[in-house]
């Protein structure tokens, strides 16, 4: 199966189990995840991490990313444990 073949390029988002999920939103968990688990990262982009991938969890969860994937960082997997 292809990208296109789950939202076509003239959809921008789809819905899963009732959640709205916008095109992205993997690409963007994983763009935050980063920053959240960086030691570099200053407490301002760390809490704005934070705050964006408290919000995309309904729909990785809806999609079932962490059915298939593993969080291996121990900080970031009890994070999205206690959401």
């Amino acid at each position: 199966m292809r990208a296109e073949d789950i939202l076509s390029d003239d959809q921008d988002q789809l819905e899963r189990g009732g959640v709205v999920i916008r095109k992205g939103t993997v690409a963007a968990f994983m763009a935050n995840a980063r920053i959240w688990c960086d030691p570099g990262a200053d407490a301002a982009q760390r809490q704005s991490a934070e705050r964006d991938i408290r919000d995309a969890l309904p729909g990785l969860r809806a999609l079932g990313v962490f059915d298939v994937f593993a969080v291996t960082n121990a900080d970031l997997r009890r994070l999205l444990e206690t959401q």
